[in-house]
Formats: C-alpha cells, sequence, structure tokens
C-alpha cells in the first residue's frame, strides 16, 4: 500500500483544525496526514480521540512529528529528559488517535564522537520504550528521521544499527535530507537495500525539493531549505519508480512548502506510472 499526504495541515483547508486538515485531506483524495507538534505538544488526549475517529471514518493514515525541541544525545541530563517528554507525549497522543509511528529527530553529536553520540541515544530510545509499555503505550513507533546536516546524528547507516539493537523503533527515511548530506547524490535502490536487515512491514518516509550547501568534508553537504517539488532535487520519480519495482508498502509525507499540492503532484507520477490509489 502507497500512502501519500501533507505534513501538516494543508493550505487549502477551510478551517485551521486539525479535523479540518483530516476532511481536507480525504476531498484532495489522498489518504495519509502527520500531526505537526512543532514548537510543542499542543493537544489532548480527548481531541487526539477525536482525530483517530474521523481518520479511521475517513481512512487516512496518521502519524506525528515530535516538537523539534529534542536532543537525545546531549551530555546535558536536563536536555535529554526534556527531549524524552516532548517524545512520549506526542506517543501518547499518536496512541490515542491511532497514528503508526511518533517521528523526531534524535539530536547532536556536539562535541562527541559519533559512537559516543549512538550510545547516549541508544540509551535515551530503551528508555523511552520501557515507559511507554509502563504507560501503557501501544502500537506507536518510535521514528528516528534521517538528518540532513553533518552536525546532526541520524545518517542513514547510523539508524539502522540502532534500529536493529533495539525493538520498538524505527529509522523515517527523508530522502531529501539524505540527499543534502550526500552533497546532492542518492541511489533510492540502495537506501532501500540498506534498510533489508530491519525487515520492515512498512516504511515511513518524508520527501520535498531541498537546496543544500557544501560542508566541510568534501563530498559531503548540509541541507539548507525545503522547496516546492518542481526544482526536481531530489527527483521524485526515480524513487517512485523504485517503490513499484520492489512493491515497497510506504507512506510518503510531503514536506514541502507547498504541502497537499506536491502530495498530489506525488499522486500523478505514482499514476502515470500505472499504479492505482
Amino acid at each position: 500500500m502507497i500512502y501519500l499526504g501533507p505534513a501538516g495541515i494543508p493550505v487549502s483547508a477551510k478551517g485551521g483544525s486539525t479535523l479540518d486538515g483530516i476532511r481536507r485531506v480525504s476531498e484532495l483524495g489522498l489518504n495519509a496526514m502527520e500531526v505537526e507538534f512543532v514548537r510543542g505538544v499542543a493537544m489532548g488526549n480527548k481531541m487526539a480521540e477525536e482525530v483517530g475517529e474521523l481518520s479511521r471514518e475517513l481512512k487516512i493514515d496518521m502519524s506525528v512529528h515530535c516538537p523539534y525541541y529534542v536532543n537525545l544525545c546531549s551530555v546535558e541530563k536536563a536536555k535529554v529528559k526534556a527531549s524524552k517528554k516532548r517524545i512520549l507525549d506526542s506517543a501518547e497522543r499518536a496512541s490515542h488517535m491511532g497514528a503508526h509511528v511518533a517521528v523526531f529527530h534524535p539530536g547532536f553529536y556536539g562535541a562527541q564522537t559519533p559512537e559516543e553520540a549512538f550510545e547516549r541515544a541508544e540509551s535515551a530510545v530503551h528508555d523511552m520504550l520501557d515507559k511507554m509499555k509502563s504507560k501503557g503505550i501501544r502500537g506507536v513507533t518510535l521514528g528516528l528521521e534521517t538528518t540532513g546536516k553533518m552536525s546532526a546524528f541520524g545518517n542513514l547507516e547510523e539508524l539502522v544499527e540502532l534500529c536493529r539493537k533495539v525493538r520498538g523503533c524505527a529509522p523515517v527515511i527523508d530522502f531529501s535530507h539524505i540527499w543534502a548530506r550526500a552533497a546532492g547524490k542518492i541511489d533510492y535502490s540502495e537506501v532501500f537495500e540498506k534498510l533489508k536487515p530491519l525487515n520492515l512491514k512498512h516504511v515511513h518516509s518524508h520527501f520535498a525539493g531541498m537546496e543544500w550547501t557544501p560542508a566541510k568534508v568534501p563530498g559531503h553537504g548540509n541541507e539548507r531549505r525545503h522547496l516546492p517539488m518542481k526544482v526536481g532535487k531530489p527527483p521524485f520519480e526515480p524513487l517512485a519508480k523504485e517503490i513499484l519495482k520492489q512493491k515497497i508498502d510506504i507512506t510518503i509525507i510531503s514536506e514541502s512548502p507547498v504541502l497537499e499540492l506536491d502530495s498530489l503532484v506525488m499522486k500523478e507520477t505514482f499514476e502515470k506510472l500505472g499504479h492505482s490509489f
């Protein structure tokens, strides 16, 4: 199954609530939406349940993006504690709405080695999963998003290894971040090959056009800003072809500035290639 939809409430929604957003996603013929807790978790559990009821009625696949202020790799205990709370609050709302994944950016290397950052992230994820179990939060995967800057922990290899070691989490594949971090290069077949050790039944992902800047390390780059897909960087059609070729079960969330419009571009691309939704 292929699910497509925007990161947040569609620009063309008649109202500004999550419920309005879900209705608009359905009207557009899309089938996914990611709830964005960008600066904090402002939604209560009761509203999350209403969101879940409507999304199930309209058959919209839901996911949640945790607040951006997260650093599980920090050497400061207070920052890690606050980061965990933001993620756990998001996972709790995800559970109440029936969303299958709570997505977050894991953190930053800082002055640490990649190995030290890995150990801190692994320990934090273990602790959060234990807390989720004790709180009865079920059916929600902790989704560690591939990052787009060299300073950020979370390249594809790191996240695959972490998720191989810790059950209950999975990498969220931001294709544009991978493309930017590799200085404008991406092999979609290789990305899916690297995921195979995890035996994922479903891949959750993000896509948008991207501008990047060169990093100090030759052959590497840093994301600068998201752009509409019409820039063609990274290209979407080769990704769609690879998904259909390998019969990948996937959700692709549009993080383009034009949100649902680019979700519709994705849908048109798949349909041009012979896929029926």
